[in-house]
């Protein structure tokens, strides 16, 4: 499976434009997915060098993406008549989902054993493992669409 991961507010803090603390678990996560063969691409508004400074991030922590901000390596607006910044991906990895994001290894059980949060859900209620949300991040600013 392709999957694109955001970096600011998922994998780690949101900090932007300087770089956030790692959220408990990502960097583990992403590369037990890699090693279960999924091919992740680092998904990020940053641009330059800043999104330079987040892939040397990665880096630097053992975590190394299939591809940043493009659907492949080697993909460009030159060799690729159809580039877009919107990826062709089978999962995006967001902390601006829709219900927000759930901890890691939520994350990991969805992914590894093909299950949707309702699927998950339903297990917890008849006695499973329950899935749950990451510790909002209460630095965030507020947006227009939160009420109270």
């Amino acid at each position: 499976m392709t999957i694109a991961v955001d970096f600011d507010g998922t994998i780690v803090t949101h900090e932007y434009p300087a770089i956030g603390e790692e959220r408990p678990f990502a960097v583990e996560t992403l590369k037990m997915l890699i090693r279960d063969h999924h091919k992740l691409v680092l998904w990020s508004v940053r641009e330059g060098k800043l999104l330079d400074e987040a892939v040397e991030w990665c880096k630097a922590r053992g975590l190394e993406f299939y591809a940043v901000n493009r659907d492949y390596p080697e993909e460009t607006m030159q060799n690729n008549p159809h580039y877009s910044r919107k990826l062709k991906v089978d999962m995006f990895i967001d902390d601006r989902n829709i219900g927000g994001l759930p901890d890691w290894g939520t994350i990991y059980r969805m992914i590894s054993e093909k299950k949707t949060w309702d699927q998950l859900m339903a297990e917890a209620e008849s006695g499973g493992i329950m899935p749950s949300y990451g510790e909002p991040d209460k630095r965030m600013k507020k947006k227009w669409w939160q009420f109270g």
